[in-house]
């Protein structure tokens, strides 16, 4: 499945646009994790929530649960908001 990756998080990628395995946003967060050591925990915490400034996007839609299932043929972005003042 393609999943888009925002900039910040690119040092872990070294790409734009990566492939990852999964039947739900969460196994593919965690599939990405296997290729990338780290890069889960810049999204997600200690408790299993998913970081303030992060946000899941499949098809289009901006998606909250990680149980959400998946299709093959869907495409997933991973957008990092930006913050300050």
């Amino acid at each position: 499945m393609k999943v888009l990756i925002p900039s910040p998080l690119r040092p872990y990628t070294q790409q734009r646009e990566v492939d990852a395995k999964g039947a739900t946003l969460g196994e593919i967060l965690e599939d990405l994790d296997r290729a990338f050591p780290g890069i889960r925990f810049r999204m997600i915490d200690e408790q299993d929530h998913v970081r303030p400034h992060m946000r899941f996007f499949i098809n289009g839609e901006q998606v909250f649960d990680m149980d959400r299932a998946l299709r093959p043929s869907d495409e997933i972005q991973i957008v990092q908001a930006l913050s300050g003042g």
